[in-house]
């Protein structure tokens, strides 16, 4: 079985984030390493552990961590995701990976899901320490996206509740907050498709009881502007693969196609024929197996 120890780490404004160390069973001298963290709201717990297991079982090291504001970790204002504060830790991740006596640190991958898949396609693009990165089920476009999962009618009712929570704010009072996923797709959430509400309350009852059903609606607004599709061209000559859920209607599959046609080689791209949430549990296989592979071929057969 492979070797997992709790760490904790200081980002580079002073925020502890926490989460584990995967080591292989059988080691000689460094090993590679994948670091890695959860999507929207997500914390560690929601299947993360079967990946690194699996990333582990091959010969590969792994640093798993909470997101500021989420789980285990620490950080405010509690359950705010801030897209570019996210890329800002995954590198502060690295580089706290970079101190761990079993890392080589010439064979650094990262691994990304949903939102996450998304940022380790921007960290891949601008901080080359990595040689290795893998995008399951990303988002591209925030823009895009957010168009996808709001009905026309309501988008400027929407806006309207972004501007009033900035009024809000500025006047000192706390952040707004919104439910992540309401059983009703309606209703106001931050996922609101039918599927997000099934795994993330089952997800979160059976596996990860840290998980909250809220972040701040701020959370939403900066998702709406954040374009992480657009880095795609820049990973290159860093070897990408994207994982793509061909009935995906949360980070719509394609617009992640779209966003692999405009990667540059090295590159592969795998499709899984069900949803989103699919690739951690039911495809779990067929999205963790090429994964290892990739990981694998570029960073230990070498």
């Amino acid at each position: 079985m492979p070797k997992r120890k709790d760490i904790e780490f200081k980002t580079e404004d002073g925020i502890k984030l926490r989460g584990w160390h995967y080591l292989p069973e059988k080691r000689a001298g460094k090993v590679p390493i994948i670091v890695m963290a959860h999507g929207f709201s997500a914390v560690k717990e929601m299947y993360l552990d079967r990946f690194a297991d699996a990333f582990a079982a091959a010969g590969l090291g792994a640093l798993v961590f909470d997101n500021r504001n989420f789980g285990a970790s620490d950080g405010e204002p509690r359950q705010e995701i801030d897209p570019w504060q996210q890329v800002s830790d995954y590198r502060d991740a690295i580089t706290f990976a970079e101190t761990l006596p079993e890392t080589d640190l010439a064979r650094i991958g990262i691994w990304g899901s949903s939102y996450s898949g998304g940022h380790v396609m921007v960290v891949g693009a601008i901080d080359r320490r990595v040689k290795c990165v893998v995008a399951q089920v990303p988002l591209a476009s925030g823009h895009d996206n957010a168009r996808r999962l709001i009905r026309a009618d309501y988008l400027a009712g929407v806006q309207q509740m972004f501007a009033d929570d900035r009024r809000a704010r500025m006047a000192g009072k706390p952040p707004a907050m919104i439910p992540v996923v309401a059983e009703d797709p309606a209703a106001p959430s931050a996922l609101p498709t039918p599927d997000s509400w099934k795994w993330f309350t089952e997800t979160g009852r059976s596996r990860a009881p840290s998980w909250k059903n809220e972040v701040t609606l701020r959370s939403v607004e900066m998702f709406t502007e954040y374009e992480p599709g657009s880095y795609a061209a820049f990973i290159s000559p860093t070897p990408l693969m994207m994982v793509v859920a061909l009935g995906d209607v949360l980070t719509v599959a394609d617009l992640a196609l779209g966003a692999y046609e405009r990667a540059i080689e090295p590159k592969r791209l795998v499709t899984l024929p069900g949803g989103h949430f699919d690739a951690y549990v039911k495809d779990f296989e067929a999205s963790a197996g090429p994964a290892t592979e990739w990981f694998t071929q570029h960073l230990l057969a070498k």
